[in-house]
């Protein structure tokens, strides 16, 4: 049989070969069990959600536009969630990339967002944050892009309901310190502007909440033996806690 006529197939056994092989086969597998040498145990890992439940859970591919290059450049493909606290019910939203879980968004969701759909590409949608998925914290526009029209929309639609629902949190707040301490309720206008108030409050809460996470991140680095960054020592902002 000339050599290109076999290629493409695997080596041919004889019969005795094959029986050789059988036996051989049997005689390794003797189900004996060997106990390790090194007995590991299992180390509780905390990922910072476990005071929070997942409202929203999707797949996209997550875009950040870089000021310098003047140009959009991806942050990672992955899971994106909307988590709301089970005691301050405050939502922010994170996204991890699928292998590495590596953080590439992190923000609150505040009753100022602005979501809008990305106008040359429906399966898109474009937005405004302060972020500290790079451990600090600072204004960035993101671009989340999804595989459906509808994914999209229902992301869109969750976000800016969860904006509402905070804002009307707010008002409601305030009008009740309102009546507690005065017994008459403000107009309208004076109430918005308490809620105002309350906003640049909440943001600054967002921005004291950093020390959460930079505690964790300076631990993360100390148990790798790796040396504190100067903006890990001087920073302390952040949305929340994620490792």
């Amino acid at each position: 049989m000339s050599s290109s006529s076999s290629k493409g197939k695997g080596p041919e056994l004889t019969d005795e070969e094959d029986t050789t092989n059988d036996a051989a086969g049997e005689e390794e597998d003797t189900g004996a069990q060997v106990t390790p040498i090194v007995k590991l145990k299992a180390v509780a890992v905390s990922t910072g959600e476990e005071d929070e439940n997942a409202i929203l859970d999707l797949k996209a591919k997550l875009y950040r536009f870089d000021k310098d290059s003047d140009q959009w450049k991806e942050r990672g493909a992955g899971s994106v969630k909307l988590l709301k606290h089970k005691v301050t019910n405050k939502v922010r939203l994170l996204m991890r990339q699928a292998k590495t879980l590596k953080i590439c968004a992190n923000h609150w969701i505040l009753p100022t967002i602005s979501i809008q759909e990305h106008v040359e590409n429906e399966k898109s949608c474009i937005w405004r944050a302060s972020d500290f998925s790079d451990g600090v914290l600072k204004d960035e526009l993101f671009c989340m892009k999804f595989q459906t029209i509808d994914i999209r929309r229902q992301f869109m639609k969750t976000v800016q309901q969860v904006a509402e629902s905070q804002l009307n949190k707010n008002r409601v707040t305030v009008s009740r310190q309102d009546k507690e301490e005065n017994g008459v309720a403000k107009s309208p206008q004076a109430v918005e502007n308490k809620v105002a108030e309350a906003q640049q409050d909440e943001n600054e809460d967002a921005s004291n909440a950093a020390r959460m996470l930079e505690n964790l991140s300076v631990e993360d680095r100390a148990q790798k033996g790796e040396p504190e960054s100067k903006s890990e020592v001087k920073k302390e902002e952040a949305p929340a806690s994620s490792t």
